[in-house]
């Protein structure tokens, strides 16, 4: 742990998220903690800290760099079959029992987790992009809140090479990342864990605080998708589940919701797998709260008509998938419209 944080203590530069306040403290506007942090410390996240007064913020390298379909994201209306480049760096606000990035984004808190960072420029990233026919840029594997400045410094890059750009949060937002982050991402993923303030702090964040993030998405125009992981005995009830269903309508009953299947991870392996009734009961829930696109995810195969996008009009099917791939899609070269009945389906066609 030491050693690692002596590399990423190299691999850093001046954050811009934040702001200086009397005797050297600083405060940070990267996530919904709001980090007040004197000198010499660091955040919550554990990557961004103080330095003589100074906010000193991760650059210069990757932990992960995979080349996904954007389904994986997942994303099932923007892009359909498109590749995306995904990219991640170390740390996260959040300390999840069962986070399935736990070798990311619990490094420097947890001394098992952690591996070796890549130094890379943001010139090479977007070139890499390019070389590989992805169509997308996407911050996530940690938490990409936390390293916004280096995921600017990337999404410049590639919006200047045509990329469309994307981040897969956990939604602990503040109104001032993301006004730094919508010129240059189009496309946002949050992950919505549960409905339960109680849970919600055990895993170190505030219900509220994702819930206006997700508003606060919606209003500013970005093309948003919520998934919830399922996880049995933790988020799990027909009660937890209508209410994020019923919440997200609110907001917009064309707000995409993946409910996917938890696996035992890290340090969450008392419990079984999610069942494909389980998921399937979970998107019944969210279509009978008037959410108008439900998908189950993680079980492919298993999960009948949830894996699709049908016409909300005239119950075309418009994209069959299996998985990550698309079978049949009659709705991209329509450029977003049913070609049943004309109606528009919103997304990024």
């Amino acid at each position: 742990m030491t050693a690692l944080a002596d590399v990423l203590r190299r691999l850093a530069r001046e954050g811009e998220l934040y702001e200086r306040l009397p005797e050297a403290r600083v405060r940070c506007y990267a996530c919904g903690h709001r980090c007040l942090i004197p000198p010499g410390q660091r955040g919550v996240c554990k990557v961004r800290w103080n330095e003589d007064g100074r906010l000193m913020v991760p650059a210069g390298y990757v932990a992960g760099l995979q080349l996904d379909p954007v389904e994986k994201k997942p994303f099932f209306h923007a892009y359909p079959g498109a590749r995306a480049l995904s990219f991640g760096m170390l740390g996260c606000d959040y300390h999840c029992s069962f986070c399935h990035n736990a070798l990311t984004s619990q490094a420097l808190r947890d001394p098992a987790m952690g591996v070796p960072p890549q130094e890379v420029t943001p010139t090479e990233i977007a070139d890499l992009a390019v070389r590989h026919r992805a169509r997308i840029l996407t911050s996530t594997y940690n938490e990409p809140l936390i390293t916004s400045e280096w995921a600017v410094d990337v999404f410049r890059e590639g919006r200047a090479r045509g990329l469309v750009c994307s981040y897969v949060s956990n939604g602990n937002a503040t109104p001032e990342v993301l006004d730094y982050l919508r010129p240059w991402i189009d496309l946002y993923k949050v992950d919505l864990k549960g409905f339960d303030d109680t849970h919600y702090r055990k895993l170190g964040g505030v219900l509220a605080t994702v819930l206006e993030t997700i508003q606060r998405l919606h209003r500013m125009g970005f093309w948003l998708e919520v998934v919830t992981l399922v996880v049995p005995g933790f988020n799990d009830t027909d009660a937890e589940l209508r209410d994020i269903a019923r919440f997200l309508a609110s907001v917009s009953p064309d707000i995409p919701w993946h409910v996917t299947a938890f696996h035992p991870d890290y340090k969450m392996t008392d419990r079984e797998r999610t069942g494909a009734k389980t998921l399937l009961r979970a998107a019944e829930l969210g279509m009978g709260e008037g959410l108008r696109y439900v998908y189950a995810g993680n079980l492919p195969g298993r999960v009948g008509a949830f894996e699709n996008t049908y016409c909300p009009s005239c119950r075309a099917l418009l994209i069959e998938r299996v998985g990550y791939t698309i079978l049949r899609d009659v709705l991209t070269p329509a450029r977003g419209a049913c070609p049943s009945c004309g109606a528009r389906i919103p997304g990024r066609w």
